[in-house]
């Protein structure tokens, strides 16, 4: 019986040990279960941290690349060629047909390289609506022969002479995207094709083709389409508004709206006074009334006529 007693107490310790080193082995194969799943998880993050980095230096490696070609055309090339789309030629003043709905809503222009064109003026006549016909441009007083130089850096389109309208003029193409026109000039100095700098004399002022007296007609163009030289130009001072020219749709071609109806509204009439004619005789012939007359002309319905005075009757 002691025996017995003797060796169940003795086997406790032994039955406690090993039911200890069980569960340390058990929590040792636990924790390297543990380490090894985690440091599948480190490598996969890893991996993916590397794959990552791969990726943002091949972007950025290829972002580095386009800028170096896009500085190479633009050292080599216009950025107005793009945008006319290789379009080059002296027979029309536009030649692109691109309306203005057909160009983005907001088109940004660097400007800052502008140079006045003349040493001296005043405006003659705005942009706009004129005797029932577009002014697509801005007249500038000057004296003949008064120099006359480019606005922009660019290359010479056009050089002509049209005699019912702009007389002797020249079309520059710059390099920011924009076209310049130059009427009534009285002599030339640069030939189609030629290269110019901003500021650069390219003519002498006149007063040649359909023109009132001496004076600068000038354009500004975006694709074929004008617009008023005074969102870019402060004429007081001889200076650009902004160095960026901003170009809206609604804000800059509008007026082609009202350009269209301009044809289609009734001309004004006149009428040459003949020997014995009077206010009351003239308006019937005319089909218009006496007051119509008198308004019109700004005289009274006694007033004495003279034969071959031009009286306004619509």
């Amino acid at each position: 019986m002691q025996n017995l007693i003797f060796k169940n107490i003795f086997s406790i310790p032994i039955i406690t040990g090993f039911f200890l080193i069980s569960a340390i082995n058990l929590s040792a194969q636990s924790n390297l279960i543990n380490r090894i799943e985690q440091q599948k998880k480190d490598s996969v993050a890893r991996n993916q941290l590397e794959k990552s980095v791969e990726r943002y230096q091949d972007r950025d490696n290829k972002k580095d690349t386009l800028d170096e070609d896009f500085d190479d055309d633009l050292m080599e090339s216009h950025p107005a060629d793009d945008l006319y789309n290789s379009i080059w030629t002296r027979e029309r003043l536009n030649p692109y047909q691109t309306p203005p709905s057909a160009l983005p809503d907001s088109i940004y222009i660097d400007c800052s390289e502008f140079a006045f064109p003349l040493s001296e003026t005043s405006i003659n006549s705005r942009f706009g609506p004129r005797w029932h016909r577009m002014h697509y441009g801005t007249d500038l007083k000057l004296q003949v022969g008064d120099s006359v130089r480019a606005v922009f850096s660019g290359k010479v389109r056009i050089v002509d002479y049209e005699p019912h309208g702009y007389g002797n003029y020249i079309v520059i193409r710059h390099n920011n995207g924009l076209e310049s026109v130059y009427g009534h000039l009285s002599r030339v100095l640069v030939t189609e094709n030629q290269e110019i700098k901003a500021g650069e004399l390219i003519a002498y002022g006149g007063s040649t083709g359909r023109s009132t007296g001496p004076h600068l007609h000038l354009e500004f163009r975006y694709m074929g389409n004008a617009f008023d030289t005074e969102h870019l130009v402060n004429y007081a001072n001889r200076l650009i508004l902004d160095d960026i020219l901003l170009i809206t749709k609604d804000k800059m071609f509008r007026y082609q709206v009202q350009a269209k109806n301009i044809g289609s509204q009734p001309r004004s009439k006149y009428y040459t006074v003949r020997r014995g004619d009077t206010i009351s005789k003239i308006a019937a012939r005319n089909g218009v009334s006496v007051r119509t007359i008198t308004k019109l002309n700004k005289i009274s319905a006694t007033a004495k006529l003279k034969t071959g005075q031009r009286l306004k009757i619509r």
